[in-house]
């Protein structure tokens, strides 16, 4: 069967729809992604290239329609043609170069620009390279967070890490391949040494790789590696009682400003693993010093 035959080419109501795309594998895209691309009036991409030619892999005809470039570089140039687009009746697709849009992607300022145009802004879900490599990374999932990519220049970098390594909950980042090993030498200055990391490259695809275990027994499996590809890399949670008085005194003041004492107590506790009678006290001197 043609696969053409299989989508929906309907008249979308006017507005801006988000297309999740495939991270690597081009059947993971979802029937509704592809509906839309069938369908809307105008489609923009951060390379048009790849939006080509996932097209062509699953039977969509461009026709006549307009296929725009939109990135970074042209951003504040094509965003107001795009959402006149919108405000003249047309439906805009937004074709994320690979995975969610908006995570780590330049469709930012499109989606503030149409909102602030008041018009439909809507997503239509799929695949995420921080969700897919979560889910295999074999780390704590019930907390996570995703903090973009890691700074270039090694004061920053070592920063960052000193910055998420606190976290209570498993960390996520972008690494570049050319620069994952000086990210885990670094990395194994901070953290203690039994803190669980995963590397995962290559997802989806036929290489798939997760590299999984302490930053040293992760280290070791790279020793003599070349990578390829965009990496993600996750860290484990702070391990209990890691925090310092000043963590826990932050985290305190932003749990007191919408919480009782004894509320924003119990949270900080459970939240850093300390004795709740230690933290209630702490609370309570931080409280009265606010008056």
């Amino acid at each position: 069967m043609n696969h053409s035959q299989v989508h929906r080419v309907e008249r979308l109501a006017a507005g801006l729809y988000f297309v999740a795309t495939p991270i690597g594998t081009a059947r993971d895209i979802t029937l509704r992604a592809l509906d839309i691309l069938a369908s809307a009036d105008v489609i923009a991409a951060e390379d048009t290239r790849n939006t080509r030619k996932l097209m062509d892999i699953h039977g969509i005809a461009l026709g006549d329609r307009q296929l725009v470039s939109y990135h970074d570089h042209n951003g504040e140039k094509v965003r107001p043609k795009l959402i006149a687009a919108i405000e003249a009746g047309k439906s805009v697709a937004y074709a994320s170069d690979a995975g969610t849009p908006l995570v780590a992607d330049p469709g930012y300022g499109l989606m503030r620009g149409a909102i602030e145009a008041d018009v439909l802004v809507t997503s239509a879900p799929g695949p995420s390279a921080v969700l897919a490599a979560l889910t295999v990374a074999g780390l704590p999932n019930d907390r996570f967070t995703f903090a973009g990519f890691v700074p270039n220049a090694k004061g920053a970098r070592r920063a960052f890490l000193s910055g998420i390594a606190k976290s209570d909950g498993t960390m996520i980042v972008f690494e570049s391949p050319k620069r994952i090993k000086a990210m885990l030498e670094d990395l194994s200055d901070i953290v203690e040494p039994e803190r669980q990391i995963a590397v995962a490259r290559e997802l989806t695809k036929r290489f798939e790789e997760v590299l999984r275990g302490t930053v040293s027994e992760v280290q070791a499996l790279a020793e003599g590696r070349t990578f390829k590809g965009e990496m993600v890399v996750m860290l484990d949670k702070a391990p209990v009682g890691s925090a310092t008085d000043e963590d826990v005194d932050a985290a305190l003041k932003d749990a007191l400003a919408e919480h009782s004492v004894k509320d924003a107590a119990a949270i900080v506790a459970d939240m850093y693993g300390r004795p709740k009678r230690e933290i209630y006290q702490q609370a309570l001197a931080l409280h009265k010093a606010a008056g």
